[in-house]
Formats: C-alpha cells, sequence, structure tokens
C-alpha cells in the first residue's frame, strides 16, 4: 500500500461524513484518493488541437495517482454529460506525455472534440492494454480510421527511441484529408526510409480486401502484425491470417468486444430505482437509463465494471454463454440480459 492510499484510508475516519476526496478537490481539482487498479484518477485538459476533419487531440495532465504508459496502451476516459458520467476508452498516441485522439463519432467522442475546453477535468482509468511494441522482425501496421492512433503512439516511442526499424503501414481512411495524423505520417514516410506508407482513400479506391494484400505488401507472410479499425476489417485480417496459418504473428486491438450473441430483457437498477428494457450489454442499458455505471476499458479487461448481480441471469455478449446466480459479481460490458435481471447499483 503506498503512502496516498494509507493517508487517505486514515483521513477517511477523521473528515467523516465527508470524503478525502471532497476536500483534496477543493485544493487541486487533479488531487484524488481511492486504492486498487480501479481508484479514480483525475486529468486537466491542458491543450486541444485538430487533426483531420472531424477529430483532435487532446492533451492531458494527470493527477497524484497516474503510474505511466506504454506507446499503444489505451486509457478509460471519464466525461460529464448533463450530470451522467460518461465512460469510453482512447489510445495513447504519445510516449512521453498523455494525449488521446478522438473522432468526433458518438455521445462522448463529439463531447471531447467539439466541447471540451482547456481547463476541464476528467476522470482517468489506468493505461492499459498489450497492443505494444515488441518485435524483432520486419513489421506491418494495418489499420483504419481512427485505428490509427495505437499505431501512432508505438511510431512515436519507436523514432524516439530510434533508430526506426522496418515498418510497412497501410492505412485506410475515407480520404486524403481525413487521414488522422496524414501530414506526420507522410514526413516519417519521406525521412524514415526503414517507414513505408501505404494510403488507401476508400472513397476513390473502395474498401480493402485480403485479396489485395500480396500486391499491395507482398512479404506480409514475413512481418509482425498489429491490426486496427472497423470491426469488419478485425475480421477479414484475423480470418485471413488463420486461413495463412499465421495467428501467432497477429495482434489485434479492438474498441469494442467482438460480439458472438446477446440476450435480451428488462435490467432494474436497485440502487436507483431505474429500469430500462435492453437487448444491449448490462452497460449500455445503465448508461441509456441515466444510472452512474463503474466501467474501464469496455471490453471485459479491465474489470472496471463488475457489480453484483441481484436477480436472473446474463449473457456473454463475446461467447453466448449464459450464467448467473444472485450475488455473481458481473462484467456489465461484456453482458447483456437474459431476461429480466437486477443489479446492485
Amino acid at each position: 500500500m503506498g503512502l496516498l492510499d494509507t493517508l487517505v484510508r486514515r483521513g477517511s475516519a477523521l473528515t467523516t461524513p465527508f470524503l478525502p476526496d471532497d476536500y483534496l478537490s477543493m485544493v487541486n481539482p487533479l488531487w484524488s484518493g481511492g486504492r486498487g487498479p480501479t481508484r479514480e484518477l483525475r486529468a486537466r485538459v491542458e491543450a486541444v488541437s485538430r487533426e483531420a476533419a472531424g477529430s483532435a487531440t487532446l492533451v492531458l495532465k494527470p493527477g497524484l495517482g497516474w503510474d505511466g504508459h506504454l506507446p499503444g496502451q489505451y486509457v478509460g476516459v471519464g466525461v460529464e454529460i448533463g450530470g451522467v458520467r460518461h465512460w469510453r476508452t482512447y489510445s495513447l498516441t504519445s510516449p512521453d506525455r498523455v494525449t488521446i485522439t478522438v473522432k468526433g463519432l458518438g455521445l462522448v467522442s463529439n463531447q471531447l472534440v467539439r466541447r471540451t475546453p482547456v481547463g476541464t477535468v476528467l476522470r482517468l482509468r489506468p493505461a492499459a492494454g498489450d497492443f505494444v511494441w515488441r518485435s524483432g522482425r520486419p513489421a506491418l501496421f494495418l489499420t483504419a480510421g481512427s485505428g490509427v492512433t495505437p499505431a501512432m503512439g508505438m511510431l512515436r516511442g519507436l523514432v524516439r527511441r530510434g533508430p526506426l526499424p522496418d515498418i510497412t503501414h497501410l492505412h485506410s481512411a475515407l480520404a486524403r484529408d481525413e487521414v488522422i495524423f496524414g501530414p506526420e505520417l507522410r514526413r516519417l514516410h519521406a525521412t524514415y526510409p526503414p517507414y513505408r506508407l501505404v494510403e488507401r482513400h476508400t472513397a476513390a479506391d473502395g474498401l480493402l480486401t485480403m485479396s489485395e494484400l500480396d500486391a499491395l505488401v507482398p512479404d506480409w507472410r514475413e512481418r509482425e502484425t498489429w491490426v486496427c479499425g472497423p470491426a469488419g476489417l478485425l475480421e477479414a485480417v484475423s480470418d485471413h491470417w488463420t486461413s495463412a496459418g499465421l495467428s501467432e504473428r497477429l495482434h489485434v486491438e479492438r474498441f469494442t468486444p467482438l460480439v458472438v450473441g446477446g440476450g435480451s430483457g428488462l435490467v432494474s437498477f436497485a440502487r436507483t430505482g431505474a429500469q430500462a428494457q435492453a437487448d444491449s450489454t448490462l452497460l449500455e442499458a445503465g448508461e441509456s437509463a441515466g444510472v452512474l455505471m463503474p466501467s474501464g476499458c469496455r471490453m471485459g479487461i479491465c474489470f472496471g465494471c463488475v457489480v453484483p448481480l441481484l436477480q436472473g441471469q446474463v449473457r456473454d455478449v463475446r461467447t453466448g454463454d449464459v450464467h448467473g446466480e444472485p450475488g455473481d459479481l458481473v462484467q456489465t460490458c461484456i453482458s447483456s440480459p437474459e431476461g429480466d435481471c437486477a443489479l446492485d447499483v
């Protein structure tokens, strides 16, 4: 247990009925206590810069408790919208600063891109994920849309460390001016010969198909591959690499869980009295009902969304498995209701 955790634990007895966080935040809004892997961290937005159309990079200054990150990892970001805290996960795009680059699609991402000024205090989860550089052989980065963000984090880290290794980067975007980090990636291509950028502009060229790989990247079978992008691309690449017997050389980063099957039902949230008829995940059902739901990665990795099940059963959307007894802890981000159920939240 660290010094901060010890002070917070002892301070709780002295400050009741208030929490130490209540006093810490009066002194500095970035100070926060708490313990464990789901400890609430805070960060101030230090700068906002526009990237490609509809996207922006936010530079964040984390407060006490931030343990750092590796290039390519992701971070959970909590945003207050209409009095409800929403969590989304974003890749970290700098090796030495806490920066996220967000495409303005969806409620939270739109808020961050268009309505989050410098000085705003956000909530954070600790950095996580294993989509990080670990290769001794030539590499292939296969990205599309905002899936370029973890690759950019790795590239910047590799440039800083030097020399840049042999990397072919095949990236798809709607058009040239829609390529996030486009100018920087093109400068890397021109400046560092081991890095080769191949752009695919889908409005003119159509969606990338696996049958084109041999022409675009003739030696793709010899390369360690990192892929990130829309679900359709991830599934196509995973199937293609499996068919080629190269699954062990493929690293996949997903922004949402791979959904095999989900259930539906009425979800009751016992502490708030809210209810939601849902055929989505329990996390999404709670957020749609205005319930403040704990969450982190939203993919079943970090266990930041675990809550007790009071009644009913749930279905794991990744496997289709049905499970649950009263008192069980369930992961709301990868579970849907299997009939009516109730949660202790």
